[in-house]
């Protein structure tokens, strides 16, 4: 550890943000503090275990910037933490996210589940988030099989199965009134806002019909939608005599592990809740603040109120997120805040035994391959894999792993020259692509080159890597007769001493599995597109939306094949349309 005591007596004891550095220049951890001095140096001047620990360790400088506010600090500490993302900052394990039920506010208006919540127009009605997905596709389903909503995105020219089943009054030809489409809506808002009522004794209604006309099936259809709608309720409905939306956040603190458990209120519902282990830096009310941050920027809706415990600095996060944001001290929603809390041990009990076994295990794994490739350091690795499409069209796939975390937001996919015929060419192609731009960017290197194959790959990476003037160290995973990693082979072509039962063999592989399934879903997912979807995907310079304006303008891949470049040229730039000409020739 390096020695700051010299440079630590210059900094100020005002608010700011800091940086911490390693030895090559990166910033691996961005913090703030009220008290810059004080806080930079507990780094250096008390025991620290765990992460902090290995932060420590890792620091070689460290830079600060003053602020006049410690909301200001806050608000440079987010910006430089998105800017940078430091390998210490808060990494949210749980990446999902939540799904919200939308009530579009169209002339003939739409229910359907979304979960990318940022794109939607906020004249929409959204309720959510639903942490249980099945509980909200049941609850869109029932209300499109009661209400004769519009189904298609687009209306039609003719009417469809759903107008004939009486689950669409048949908007594309009928002339439907205002007043029926708003009757409808209302009592749809009034279900999702948590009163059944209206639901219940139409499906009752509709139960009693089927029932005197004989159709069981339908009334037993009916009767079970009944008790789907009584169990949900039941489980969300709390006592705070109130119908106020709001979420409401807790923790619980066990040596190096944070839970955070997170309540949603809507309507006096709980919608449901979300809890979430991390390991901790050590100044809890810091990282709740950035866990928090993350979390809403990650889609979830930022409620008008949030409810957080007494060591939170509330006025600070409602300075950040522009909301109210309470303390409850006494009455109901303080015992809803020790439930919050009791749930938040309760999921750390369960899994912190599990956590530490596994952060131990990765460490040992880190400690073996450095020791095995001579280094002083391996933290991030890259590791690639290619899939093609109707035996000749590739593409491939890259994942990057953090000492032996996934960092899925650094995941890439490529498109590969339609040129290439083989796997060797591809993995050729792809690795040039992303050292080149590593270079031109100046991104960050990985410390490995972790190479799905034996020699014939290791040579591929060495020769590329060579030619753009790159040191990264390599190796390779070779695979037996039955496709499974047999052994490990370092950049000389030498077998390396790694037992199959050691934490480094299993986090290898992992790595391994990890990019192999990267690769084949990009595959699967451009081949579920159809045929000619799935071509000009992979035509060179051709995405989403030049694909859908060729798509408007051709109609058929065999009259965009009959184009010419010109005709290509109406739609996409020049040098594309003659790049899309050759590659529609060879297909």
């Amino acid at each position: 550890m390096k020695d700051f005591k010299e440079k630590l007596a210059l900094v100020p004891t005002k608010p700011g943000s800091y940086q911490m550095k390693n030895k090559d220049g990166i910033i691996i951890y961005v913090g703030k503090a009220k008290n810059l001095q004080r806080r930079l140096r507990s780094y250096f001047t008390r025991t620290v275990t765990g992460k902090t620990r290995m932060l420590v360790e890792d620091i070689d400088d460290f830079e600060y910037i003053v602020t006049s506010s410690e909301l200001e600090s806050l608000i440079l500490e987010i910006t430089l933490i998105k800017k940078y993302d430091p390998k210490y900052n808060i990494l949210l394990r749980d990446d999902k996210t939540y799904p919200y039920i939308e009530l579009t506010n169209e002339k003939y208006p739409i229910v359907r589940m979304v979960r990318n919540t940022k794109r939607k127009k906020i004249k929409n009605h959204l309720y959510g988030p639903y942490p249980n997905a099945a509980a909200a596709r049941k609850t869109v389903n029932i209300i499109n099989r009661l209400y004769p909503l519009r189904k298609c995105e687009r209306l039609g020219k003719e009417l469809c199965l759903y107008y004939h089943i009486h689950e669409c009054l048949g908007y594309c030809k009928k002339n439907i009134s205002e007043e029926e489409i708003e009757s409808m809506k209302k009592e749809i808002i009034t279900f999702l806002k948590g009163d059944s009522t209206i639901v219940t004794k139409r499906i009752q209604e509709e139960m009693e019909k089927a029932s005197n006309s004989m159709n069981y099936e339908r009334a037993l259809e009916l009767r079970e939608m009944l008790q789907d709608i009584d169990t949900t309720l039941k489980k969300q409905k709390i006592d705070l005599n109130n119908n106020e939306s709001f979420d409401l956040v807790n923790y619980y603190q066990d040596k190096n592990y944070l839970s955070i458990e997170i309540f949603f209120i809507r309507d006096g519902l709980l919608f449901g809740r979300h809890n979430e282990i991390i390991q901790t830096l050590g100044n809890t009310s810091d990282e709740v603040l950035e866990y928090l941050v993350k979390f809403y920027d990650k889609g979830v809706i930022l409620p008008k109120m949030l409810y957080v415990p007494m060591e939170v600095d509330d006025e600070l996060l409602a300075g950040y997120f522009d909301i109210k944001v309470y303390k409850p001290q006494k009455g109901k929603l303080k015992d809803l805040m020790n439930l919050a809390m009791d749930n938040a041990k309760e999921q750390l009990d369960l899994q912190e035994e599990t956590l530490k076994k596994d952060d131990e295990e990765r460490l040992k794994a880190i400690d073996e391959l450095k020791k095995l490739l001579g280094v002083e350091k391996v933290s991030r690795m890259e590791t690639f894999d290619n899939s093609h499409l109707f035996g000749t069209f590739y593409v491939g796939g890259m994942v990057v792993f953090d000492e032996f975390l996934p960092l899925k937001d650094e995941y890439r996919k490529y498109k590969i020259s339609t040129e290439v015929k083989d796997d060797l060419s591809a993995m050729r192609e792809v690795l040039y692509r992303r050292y080149y731009k590593v270079l031109m960017e100046n991104l960050v290197k990985p410390d490995l080159i972790v190479m799905d194959g034996g020699k014939t790959q290791i040579e591929v990476c060495k020769e590329i890597i060579s030619s753009l003037g790159l040191k990264i160290p390599i190796i390779g995973l070779v695979k037996d007769e039955n496709h499974r990693t047999n052994h490990i082979m370092n950049e000389d072509f030498e077998i390396l001493d790694v037992p199959k039962n050691s934490n480094l063999f299993l986090f290898l592989t992992r790595i391994q599995d990890e990019v192999h399934r990267y690769a084949i879903t990009y595959h699967r997912n451009i081949k579920a597109k159809g045929s000619l979807a799935s071509l000009l995907d992979l035509a060179p310079g051709i995405g989403e939306v030049r694909r859908k304006e060729l798509l408007r303008k051709f109609g058929s891949l065999k009259k965009m094949k009959e184009a010419s470049v010109e005709e290509l040229a109406s739609v996409v730039p020049k040098e594309v349309a003659e790049s899309l000409f050759s590659y529609l020739k060879e297909i």
